[in-house]
């Protein structure tokens, strides 16, 4: 069973995942970032969610600075709202593997409603590299015997 933290990991997605890897997390971050849900009874009526779900993951959302209460209400931060590239993303892979009647919800720009897609782009080349062009290798902050992928030395 895994846990909720990954102390072994020394990788970005996985500290992520530990602030918005719960099934809740990223429906709750959805409904804030693309329909303006603030309200905890909205976020709870919208979703279906229990309430002591819904609360331990706002509150976990305020400590992560994703969010700030404000008199009944929560409020994406910055932070909270550059999550919504990660809906976008992840929405564009379930429209291709899991949406076997065509995309249920389309992202539009809203000053000109062209559909929006989320691509990768080369900082060196300005290129659009594929995934199976895209390799990891170690940034900055790596510790060399905790990459991802390899067993901790």
């Amino acid at each position: 069973m895994l846990g909720r933290l990954y102390e072994r990991e020394n990788c970005s997605a996985a500290r992520a995942l530990e602030l918005v890897g719960e099934r809740w997390s990223l429906l709750i971050v959805r409904n804030a970032v693309f329909a303006g849900t603030t309200r905890f009874s909205d976020f709870e009526r919208r979703l279906g969610i229990a309430p002591n779900v819904l609360a331990k993951r706002l509150e976990g959302f305020v400590a992560a600075g994703l969010m700030e209460p404000r008199e009944g209400e929560y409020a994406l931060t910055e932070k909270g709202r550059e999550l919504g590239a990660v809906i976008v993303a992840l929405t564009e892979w379930g429209d291709r593997w899991a949406a076997p009647e065509g995309p249920p919800i389309v992202f539009r720009h809203a000053g000109c409603e062209g559909v929006v897609h989320l691509e990768t782009t080369c900082e060196g080349c300005g290129g659009s590299p594929g995934i199976a062009e895209v390799v990891a290798t170690p940034g900055p902050g790596a510790d060399p015997g905790r990459l991802p992928g390899r067993a901790a030395e």
